[in-house]
């Protein structure tokens, strides 16, 4: 009976039950039932020992007695509902109190639910399945929140960060940057002559062009470090934390050689496409009057502008120094 009674997506595993009982004989009769039942249990003798187990690690089940020396059940779900857990807790009382007000200030003090002992097995386990289906709605429902909030900063054609992204997080890599003493790097990378890629072949092969780029671009920076974000059209911002301009210098080199080496399949067209790039970065011993996202972004943009004056497919370096909107050519 129990094993229907069991039944869920999710395994059992996911849900570690947090057992508070003051009496032995109670606390070893709910510890055995629940571990013959498949769920992992830690076993405490009253709250205080609770907060200190809760402390250490998330409990999403949590099984407690009413009345205990040091702190009492209702005090324990009081404190659970005032402090920031990793997720919500399901509190089941438990309480050979019976009667309707009982039950309300039980509620009132925070459980979600009440189990009158001496308890049944099949009610236990309908009270936890009950937690479960709360806790996977909740667990649902943040997926669902992080996914929006990645498609929210991400770019929908290539899937790399947006520029929305790029202006909330830029300020805090440099912010690391200074904090610690290390350097920043950030690239502007643009696709020569893109415009008469959309010309020749159409803006959905132009769109593949994009996606083959990113690609490329993404699979040879390191992985957590570097990021990519669109900045506009067929321009993407790199930032390389940690990294020195000779180093941002040599992992643009090579970026360009992988983008010129390598051809854009598109039904019967072979599109091979070229980029220039624009470096600039700061280190411990740059001014800080010097270093702000919008110099970053103009000097390397500068930078970007030289290389494509100078021919395209190459890049151009620049230390962070004193640039105006003036200095930028149109």
């Amino acid at each position: 009976m129990h094993s229907l009674l069991e039944q869920t997506e999710s395994p059992l595993s996911l849900f570690p039950v947090l057992v508070v009982e003051d009496q032995p004989v109670s606390r070893l009769r709910l510890v055995k039932t629940l571990v013959k039942a498949g769920y992992e249990v830690v076993a405490v003798e009253n709250g205080r020992q609770a907060l200190d187990a809760m402390e250490k690690r998330y409990f999403p089940l949590v099984l407690t007695d009413w009345m205990m020396p040091e702190m009492d059940g209702l005090d324990l779900c009081r404190w659970v509902r005032g402090r920031p857990n990793q997720g919500y807790v399901f509190v089941v009382l438990l309480t050979a109190r019976d009667n309707k007000s009982d039950m309300i200030e039980g509620l009132e003090a925070g459980a979600d639910d009440y189990l009158i002992k001496p308890f049944i097995a099949g009610e236990l386990f309908a009270r936890l399945k009950t937690g479960r289906r709360f806790l996977e709605q909740e667990r649902s429902l943040k997926l669902a929140c992080e996914a929006i909030r990645n498609l929210s900063k991400s770019d929908p054609l290539t899937g790399c960060y947006n520029r929305g992204y790029l202006n909330e997080r830029l300020p805090q890599e440099i912010q690391r940057a200074r904090r610690f003493g290390h350097c920043l790097s950030l690239a502007i990378c643009d696709i020569d002559h893109f415009k008469r890629v959309n010309d020749t072949y159409g803006h959905p092969v132009g769109d593949q062009v994009l996606i083959a780029f990113v690609k490329w671009l993404q699979g040879s920076i390191r992985n957590q470090v570097d990021w990519l974000a669109r900045y506009g059209g067929e321009e993407f911002v790199m930032i390389l934390p940690e990294t020195d301009l000779a180093g941002a210098a040599c992992m643009a080199q090579r970026l360009l050689k992988i983008v010129s080496g390598r051809d854009v399949q598109v039904g019967a067209e072979r599109i091979r496409i070229t980029a220039s790039m624009g470096v600039t970065g700061f280190g411990p011993h740059t001014a800080e009057a010097l270093i702000s996202p919008e110099n970053l972004i103009r000097q390397a943009d500068q930078s970007l502008y030289l290389s494509k004056m100078q021919g395209r497919n190459r890049v151009s370096v620049k230390p962070l120094e004193a640039v105006g909107r003036e200095d930028l050519p149109d």
